[in-house]
């Protein structure tokens, strides 16, 4: 998307849209935590994202979007499988096993992920001086963040762990795919179609599994609750138009630096709302781990060659850049 050049925007929209995206999409990790706390994971995740889909679509449309083709519900339906069931589903489940602070570190390296499957899986080129150092000191934050000791003292288990980096994996893997696949051009449309695919794999998911004998609607709380409305209204539909918005009104980097706060802004969250231990080793590994993705987000990089009627898909996380937990 190109920057505006009419009248200048207004100081305080920009402000607002910047606070929008770091703590709508910062407290979605926390959010989730809260929701599961009555409500079973993959069905309660289908559900957010058909509701936010569905009005994003529909939003769309009557706004006179042009209607997809088979193809743009083809690719949407595999880009919204590995970001949406594979990388939200992979993290909701997680975050069953590990505090919503681990998960939200953990996730805030996938550009580290992004980076070096785009150079090994897809052709993107070999990585800059800059990006190298930033996958070494990255992949050692996230050992020294997952290593034995620290789990330890975090309440984490290796099962959500290798869920978390399962969902890293997916979520970079179908970032990386939209750039290649034939999508439409509009991107809040393009979102809301992968948020109904996404929803609807996940609660097919989630019937596989059995949680329709789990859910009991009488017995929901009022934060699990409020916080299934805050993932749907604050982390999928405002964070989003939010971050849309910013694309179109500022530098594209500036609106990438959710990539560093983020994963901040959720640790600060799990300490103060939910009494989430915060270890000296995992400031650390935070500290080192985010300047990692400083360094891999403002690398200068060739781009990889887009078809003609492909778009970029706007993750929920951007697509490229976003975690996999928003």
């Amino acid at each position: 998307m190109s920057q505006s050049t009419s009248a200048p925007t207004p100081r305080w929209h920009v402000l607002a849209a910047f606070a929008s995206v770091y703590l709508f999409w910062g407290g979605t990790y926390l959010g989730i935590r809260f929701a599961l706390e009555s409500l079973p994971p993959f069905l309660m995740a289908g559900a957010r994202f058909v509701i936010a889909g569905t009005f994003l679509y529909t939003w769309m449309h009557a706004k006179g979007a042009p209607r997809p083709s088979r193809i743009h519900w083809r690719d949407t339906a595999i880009v919204g499988g590995l970001l949406l069931l594979g990388g939200n589903g992979g993290v909701t489940w997680a975050e069953q096993h590990v505090p919503s602070s681990l998960a939200a570190l953990i996730i805030g390296a996938m550009p580290l992920w992004i980076a070096l499957l785009g150079w090994l899986v897809f052709g993107s080129g070999r990585p800059t001086a800059r990006m190298a150092l930033g996958l070494v000191t990255g992949l050692a934050g996230i050992a020294l963040l997952v290593g034995p000791d620290n789990l330890s003292g975090s309440g984490g288990s290796a099962l959500g762990i290798g869920a978390l980096l399962f969902a890293a994996l997916s979520w970079a893997v179908g970032s990386l795919y939209a750039l290649r696949a034939t999508l439409p051009r509009t991107p809040l449309q393009v979102t809301g179609m992968e948020m109904l695919c996404g929803g609807a794999l996940l609660i097919a998911l989630g019937t596989l599994s059995g949680e329709w004998a789990d859910l009991n609607l009488a017995h929901v709380s009022l934060k699990s609750g409020v916080a299934f409305g805050y993932l749907v209204i604050g982390g999928s539909l405002l964070g989003f138009s939010a971050y849309v918005w910013l694309l179109q009104n500022v530098p594209p980097a500036q609106a990438a630096t959710y990539a560093y706060v983020n994963p901040v802004v959720a640790l600060f969250l799990g300490w103060a709302l939910a009494d989430e231990p915060v270890t000296a080793m995992t400031l650390i590994a935070a500290a080192i781990i985010i300047g990692s993705v400083v360094l891999i987000t403002t690398a200068k990089v060739r781009p990889a060659p887009i078809e003609p009627d492909a778009a970029p898909v706007l993750p929920e996380p951007a697509p490229s850049v976003a975690g996999a937990g928003k």
